[in-house]
């Protein structure tokens, strides 16, 4: 989960400091000629143009900032027969799920789980955690690593970049109109953007974003299924099972993932039920298992 959570951070701290600078620059050309009517059309052009500049900034650093918030070290020349090992299996599933070797990396946590991420699907990171190395055996670890070699051959960054700026555009647009409602219509200001109008944009911003993360989230646990469908199809169905039984026989370890690499990570934490599980980024194990378990 940390990886993801990483990434919706980084995303709405730059929507955030770009529409408070633009703000205070006085950069918001989507007013009419009155200064008191929103030009619709102007508007969410302009909120695009700026939702996706923050989603596309989250997607160009990701691996930047995997690395730093994981302490990831990545392998360039193998020290150990277990690192010599996890190149070789990279490559392999690299190379039969059509994609260049990415970097391939540990990092220090005690449970198990790993993450894969970058810009495009041939300039990626995989990284496992120490935990998962020592405690799952050579075929779960290569089903783990073909899940996340998935999650890089299916796009799912770029992706996830893609909706996070539709989202990013429609919570500016909405909340430059709850804005321009408070300052014209509850405060009656007549002339421009008063200072109503300001507060109520980044209060509006807010709470928007937390509500429509419930919408990224929901793809993101779609993703596993096409992930774990792909761990199958390169690790093998009963690998990949055993994989996520293990997985579930661990979920009383503390996952440690920062929240924004959570969504690209194997293992999503404990499962939280009703209106908690609208922002969990994984779904529950046993119901990933039972997918695989279908499909045979």
């Amino acid at each position: 989960m940390m990886r993801i959570l990483l990434f919706l951070a980084t995303n709405l701290a730059v929507v955030l400091i770009a529409s408070i600078t633009l703000s205070l620059f006085g950069f918001n050309g989507f007013m009419a000629a009155n200064g008191v009517d929103l030009n619709l059309s102007q508007l969410l052009v302009f909120c695009a143009v700026f939702g996706f500049a923050g989603s596309l900034f989250s997607l160009f650093i990701s691996k930047w900032m995997a690395k730093m918030s994981t302490s990831t070290q990545i392998i360039s020349q193998p020290r150990t027969r277990h690192e010599q090992w996890l190149l070789q299996t990279v490559e392999q599933l690299a190379r039969e799920a059509g994609i260049k070797m990415p970097e391939v990396g540990i990092f220090p946590a005690y449970e198990a789980n790993a993450f894969a991420t970058g810009w495009n699907k041939n300039d990626a990171l995989v990284a496992v955690s120490q935990g998962l190395l020592e405690r799952f055996s050579p075929d779960e670890v290569k089903a783990v690593l073909a899940h996340e070699i998935g999650h890089v051959a299916n796009g799912d960054m770029v992706t996830l970049a893609l909706v996070q700026g539709v989202v990013n555009t429609f919570v500016m647009f909405f909340a430059r109109i709850i804005g321009n409602f408070v300052d014209k219509v509850i405060f009656k200001n007549e002339e421009g953007q008063g200072m109503a109008y300001y507060i109520a944009t980044i209060f509006a911003e807010l709470v928007l974003g937390f509500l429509a993360s419930t919408i990224v989230m929901w793809f993101s646990r779609k993703r596993e299924y096409r992930a774990d469908e792909a761990g199958a199809r390169l690790a093998g169905t009963s690998a990949m099972i055993g994989a996520l039984q293990r997985l579930r026989s661990e979920q009383g370890v503390p996952v440690q993932m920062p929240d924004s690499l959570a969504a690209f990570g194997i293992n999503g934490g404990v499962l939280k039920h009703g209106l908690a599980g609208l922002f969990m980024s994984h779904p529950a194990l046993e119901d990933r298992i039972e997918a695989l378990r279908r499909r045979g």
